[in-house]
């Protein structure tokens, strides 16, 4: 017997079902429109959604505010039907999901995943074509049509070596999922709901991301990224194949050597400004409102108030004077090949929180970026002894269990994508197209721990990786390493006076995904939870925790350390939280992010030992670890 909650989510997928094709509106039936949706339908069906650009952002606005605002689940979904017949097809999709993941009646209820519902986001469109073909000509509807993928480019071009990483489907959902669920234009007073450190959770996600990518070019024999850094540079090209699966139209290509142009809303002069405004309110210490009252950006608070000045989301202090440095970067380099419309040419992969993974350039943009949130923490005292050191507590040992030699291999494995519920052919069987993707084996964190102490101690176990050698094979020092440190994992452990031992499997990381239902799934009302920890969908996929490494064993540092959870902790209840996935990344859904201390601790300020030896107290451990692809 199917729950309520697994009725609501079957009502709800099928708002995602073959969203992009024909609506009635197209048959002549008339479409009603409720009071609440009046002003929308501005960006026109077909019409390729940006998901940076303000006009299109607003709109999205207007309509999961009104989606929210709906006083019962009926009425949302009868909402929701009148809108999904002339909105926009992008738009609608966004907006929808921000309204399911923030409706207290859509609880349990989880969305489906976005590479089924747009599968051309993440799928070339060559490969597409060939996989609708296959199964047209195919006589038997019964069978499985299955093409296979394969990445985009060639060795001409050093970046293809990357092509998996930045094609993988995982991260780019991860990205869209992450910006549903911290959408820039969120308004507290209106939806009643206030996201904690929303802006400091901007700021560590995207440098988790590059960290990451770092760490990946590093496995692959390549130089760290160079950060974008002039504004009249010029841009290496880049090209994704993808097409709109609603228009046909291709996201378009950057040829080789072009720079950012000034748009109609927006000028290169206007980034330069907002970008030395930023700085130098970092190096005054303040920002100041549009009344001209002044906030310091002190060690609490500064770092949130400058990720949402950065993003412009609606808590910018002063969105008119400190501008919106992120989210047109992404709107003016999408825009590179045809800034002044004059071919009406669609815009390139960075406009879409889906798609903008899968360019080079979203890294550089995004250690630009990342350079002037550094700018802000190097303003910072460095930790003391008062701020890493857990009296009473000391780590004797870190292990891998069952792998005394501290190996991961990691592997590239087959998956499969389902086309059948984007794209509708009269069929039974599947279409489906087999893509390769990055794994690792599993493994288990073995931890002795002594507690000194004759009480028990409740503690928050950090866990962090980053490679040992640089691009040219120096040792990297533990201020430069701050940069690469990949959060593995972050949890609650208890200490008994004595020795104590935790283990903890690699699958149950605080920043991966434990789980994603399929869209079949979904539909059949299967995985819908009616307990508070439902499924949030919000979290890096676990296939890419682990960096790749290289053939020969490439060395990592694997740094844990053990501070006090109760000066760690922001409630003295148990109280479960909802959507409890991937906290470190993604947060608490509706709560108080479940740590006091800054995103990144202990690697968010500059460290001034020369070695990590030098730097570490007696709660905390340094191993070296091998990372070996296979």
């Amino acid at each position: 017997m199917v729950s309520e909650t697994g009725e609501k989510q079957k009502r709800v997928v099928g708002l995602f079902e073959y969203v992009a094709l024909t609506t009635r509106s197209k048959f002549g039936l008339r479409v009603q429109r409720d009071p609440s949706l009046i002003g929308l339908g501005i960006l026109g069906r077909g019409e390729l959604f940006n998901c940076f650009h303000p006009e299109h952002l607003n709109e999205a606005r207007i309509l999961y505010e009104a989606l929210i605002a709906a006083h019962s689940f009926d009425d949302f979904l009868d909402l929701s039907h009148q809108a999904r017949d002339y909105v926009n097809q992008g738009l609608f999709l966004y907006a929808v999901s921000v309204a399911i993941l923030h409706r207290d009646d859509c609880r349990g209820v989880s969305l489906p995943p976005i590479q089924e519902v747009f599968p051309n986001k993440f799928i070339p469109a060559e490969t597409l074509s060939k996989a609708l073909v296959d199964a047209e000509q195919h006589p038997d509807t019964e069978v499985d049509i299955i093409t296979d993928m394969e990445f985009v480019g060639n060795i001409l071009d050093p970046e293809y070596l990357l092509s998996y990483y930045r094609e993988d489907i995982g991260i780019n959902a991860h990205h869209w999922h992450w910006h549903l669920v911290y959408p820039a234009t969120w308004r507290a007073d209106i939806t009643g709901k206030t996201m904690d450190r929303k802006g400091e959770l901007f700021y560590y996600m995207h440098q988790q991301m590059c960290a990451r990518y770092d760490c990946e070019r590093l496995s692959n024999g390549m130089p760290r990224v160079i950060p974008f850094h002039n504004f009249t540079e010029k841009l290496h090209g880049f090209s994704s194949h993808l097409s709109s699966g609603i228009s046909g139209k291709h996201y378009s290509s950057r040829a080789e050597g072009l720079i950012l142009q000034d748009l109609s809303d927006v000028t290169v002069q206007d980034m330069e400004r907002w970008r030395d405004r930023i700085l130098d309110a970092i190096n005054l210490g303040f920002v100041t409102d549009e009344h001209g009252r002044e906030t310091v950006l002190d060690e609490t608070s500064g770092i949130d108030i400058l990720g949402d000045i950065i993003e412009s989301s609606y808590e910018s202090v002063n969105k008119s004077f400190y501008g919106s440095l992120h989210n047109w970067g992404h709107v003016m380099i999408g825009d590179i090949q045809d800034p002044e419309g004059k071919y009406q040419t669609p815009s390139g992969v960075m406009s879409d929180t889906a798609t903008s993974l899968q360019d080079p350039i979203f890294y550089r943009w995004h250690r630009f970026i990342d350079n002037i949130f550094l700018e802000y923490k190097s303003k910072l005292h460095s930790y003391n002894k008062d701020d890493l050191s857990f009296n009473g507590v000391e780590i004797v040992n870190v292990q891998l269990k069952e792998n005394p030699d501290k190996i991961v291999s990691t592997t590239f494995k087959k998956d499969l994508l389902n086309l059948s519920y984007a794209y509708y052919l009269d069929r039974k069987g599947d279409i489906k197209v087999r893509y390769e993707h990055l794994d690792h084996d599993p493994f288990t964190y073995e931890i002795a721990v002594e507690n000194h102490s004759r009480k028990t101690k409740h503690a928050t176990v950090r866990i962090f990786l980053a490679p040992k050698y640089d691009e040219l094979g120096n040792e990297l020092s533990p201020n430069e390493l701050r940069r690469l440190m990949i959060e593995l994992d972050k949890f609650r452990a208890e200490l008994h006076p004595g020795n104590n031992v935790i283990e903890r499997k690699s699958s149950e990381s605080s920043v991966t995904l434990s789980t994603e239902r399929s869209f079949g799934e979904l539909l059949h009302g299967e995985g819908a939870n009616d307990n508070a920890d439902e499924f949030c969908s919000c979290g890096w996929p676990q296939h890419l925790l682990i960096p790749k490494g290289n053939s020969r064993g490439m060395e990592f540092h694997l740094f844990v350390m053990v501070t006090d959870w109760l000066q760690d902790t922001v409630t003295s209840g148990h109280s479960q939280a909802i959507c409890v996935d991937a906290v470190s990344y993604c947060g608490a859904k509706d709560q108080l992010y479940p740590d006091r201390k800054p995103m990144g601790f202990p690697f968010d300020r500059i460290i001034e030992a020369k070695t990590m030896k030098e730097w570490l107290y007696p709660n905390m451990e340094d191993v070296i670890v091998t990372i070996k692809h296979h």
